[in-house]
């Protein structure tokens, strides 16, 4: 009996941990995401149009701006949350720029 308890309590000592570590991943996902999505919102507001869906929008742009950005320029600056600040904010920018020029162009209001 006393070893059945043994095993229950190594059992639930290693779901606990097992639990703590999937809370961690998902609290680091989520703050990248909001890092991202900051990112996002700031290449928002530098460029002139509007990127679609808000803050979820501002995510995508935030998350391929970061790919991006690192991918052309390599990881310059602060990193937060996986997220290379400058970096994400260059691509976050060219991206939301591409947008925006991709949209104006296909509405027809080419100037």
């Amino acid at each position: 009996m006393q070893i059945l308890f043994f095993v229950l309590i190594v059992l639930a000592i290693i779901a606990l941990v097992g639990l703590i570590l999937i809370i961690g991943n998902v609290i680091g996902v989520i703050l990248t995401l909001i890092v991202a999505g900051l990112i996002g919102l700031l290449a928002d507001a530098i460029v002139p149009g509007e990127i679609p869906f808000g803050f979820l929008g501002a995510i995508l742009a935030g998350l391929i701006g970061s790919w991006l950005g690192v991918a052309i320029l390599g990881s310059i600056g602060p990193v937060i949350f996986h997220i290379p600040i400058i970096s994400a904010l260059i691509g976050a920018i060219i991206v939301a720029l591409v947008y925006s020029l991709l949209t104006r162009q296909l509405s027809g209001h080419v100037r």
